[in-house]
């Protein structure tokens, strides 16, 4: 089943603290179904913490157990991967593995998937440390923001006297009023500052203008972006022009963070910590594995695809690839490999790939009880979508008991019918039985709707007839 929603993992929860029971459970609240699949991933992910917890003598020893998941289109696979992924806040990159090629055939180079999770895991990293220096940067911003709004005064020790000689410099009664004064109005005015009150003033600030080449280099795999930073290799050349520029206070604070976000974070640090990141916690979904899956058969395209299954062969079982940040090793990034395997098998892939995918898992078809559930049960389930949708609009839309029975079973026959495409069958099916109300919008009257099995066999029954069903529903 793949529903794509929003909720998040309780912070409460820490991860190293649960056991593989508690992940099924935390997976339950998204997922309908397939026992097994959520423990093979539990079981993986719990697993990579005992590893942690191992002397580095022997953690360096304990490979991965990496997963195929074999299932129709629909049925969970990447949904599971991915909540997996959020829960244990691991850098995830799914990738369909139909995109590689073997050299000299045009597709990607199979190293870039370690680099594009490289990137995943230093923008990770990057908002973990602006989180972390959050507080002190907006500080900062707000006494940057005052000193525009209120400039400090000059040092008397500035000023000379008309005979030459230095002025006395001493304070005075009358300078320490002026200073109680000015402090007064900056809390003042640091009060309204934090209230948005000077939101709309308009403040004149000192911005660089940002011009860094980005330079593409064509490999022996194609062309593949290497992020050469021009700006560390050529010094300040490229640093910009600094101009004045006027903008609103809330603009200003905006900007202004930004630099301080720059200042305060060490990058350098930030890529050391994601690389480490990647290496110990990285999880790459490999979708479309049964693609490239068979030998050569000595003409055509499917020529590459025993070539494809060797280039990633490495990756999988262990190596080092070159990224902007560094070199990154692949030895413990988890792989979860899926596919339908229709018309071939897993044991059709090159026995050295096999080898490197121990657990395999065979998803199971959606049932009408399952549709139910995920019509209903998950956190945000496809009819509180609509419904809440639908709210904005001061539409009410109420489905009876009925009405989810009825849309289960015409989506469980429609996927009989024509082609079986699992829980994304009933997002065709809603958005085809929501038409007119979704149409209609805020000039619907009544407010509120109710649809039961009446209403929607009324809206689905001719089209399901209907023998050329791709016309209507995908």
């Amino acid at each position: 089943m793949v529903i794509y929603l929003t909720g998040e993992v309780d912070e409460e929860v820490r991860l190293d603290e649960m056991t593989p029971r508690q992940i099924v459970a935390e997976l339950d609240k998204h997922v309908v179904g397939q026992r097994n699949a959520k423990r093979a991933v539990a079981i993986a992910l719990r697993n990579r913490i005992r590893r942690q917890k191992l002397a580095p003598e022997m953690a360096v020893d304990v490979m991965p157990k990496n997963i195929i998941m074999i299932g129709s289109t629909g049925v969970g696979k990447t949904e599971i991967a991915r909540r997996l992924a959020r829960m244990s806040n691991s850098p995830f990159l799914k990738v369909e593995a139909s995109k590689f090629t073997e050299v000299g055939y045009v597709g990607r180079d199979v190293e870039s998937m370690i680099r594009d999770l490289t990137e995943i895991a230093v923008d990770m990293t990057r908002q973990d440390k602006i989180e972390e220096i959050a507080e002190k940067a907006e500080l900062n911003v707000e006494e940057r923001i005052l000193d525009i709004l209120l400039p400090p005064p000059r040092s008397a020790s500035n000023f000379y006297d008309f005979d030459g000689e230095t002025a006395d410099t001493s304070p005075t009664e009358t300078d320490s009023q002026t200073d109680e004064q000015l402090l007064r109005t900056r809390e003042k005015l640091r009060g309204q500052l934090r209230s948005g009150k000077l939101d709309n003033r308009l403040v004149e600030i000192e911005v660089r203008e940002k011009s860094f080449p980005v330079i593409e280099l064509a490999g022996p795999q194609g062309v593949e972006e290497m992020g050469i930073n021009m700006k560390d290799m050529l010094g300040n050349l490229f640093q910009g022009r600094s101009k004045r520029r006027k903008m609103r206070v809330d603009e200003a604070i905006e900007y202004l963070m930004q630099e301080e976000e720059e200042r305060l974070i060490d990058m350098d640090q930030v890529a050391r910590a994601a690389i480490e990141r990647v290496e110990s916690s990285g999880i790459i979904f490999l979708d479309e594995i049964d693609k490239i899956a068979g030998r050569e058969s000595g003409h055509g395209p499917d020529v590459s695809r025993e070539g494809v299954q060797r280039d990633i062969l490495p990756i999988v079982e262990g190596t080092t690839v070159n990224t902007r940040y560094g070199m990154v090793r692949t030895d413990h990034i988890l792989f979860i490999a899926a596919g339908a395997f229709h018309v071939s098998k897993p044991s059709d892939l090159i026995p050295e790939l096999q080898g490197r995918f121990p657990i395999r898992v065979e998803l199971e078809s959606l049932t009408i009880e399952d549709f139910k559930r995920i019509l209903t049960e998950p956190k945000n389930a496809l009819i509180k979508q609509y419904q809440a949708m639908m709210e904005t609009e001061g539409v009410s839309v109420e489905f009876t008991d009925d009405a989810i029975d009825s849309i289960a079973n015409f989506a469980a026959r429609v996927n009989q019918q024509t082609e079986n495409i699992g829980a994304r069958r009933l997002q065709t099916i809603m958005e085809k039985l929501l038409e007119e109300i979704s149409f209609e919008g805020p000039d619907l009257e009544p407010k509120q709707q109710r649809i039961d099995a009446v209403y929607v066999e009324g809206m689905l029954l001719e089209t399901v007839k209907d023998q050329d069903l791709s016309r209507y529903i995908l």
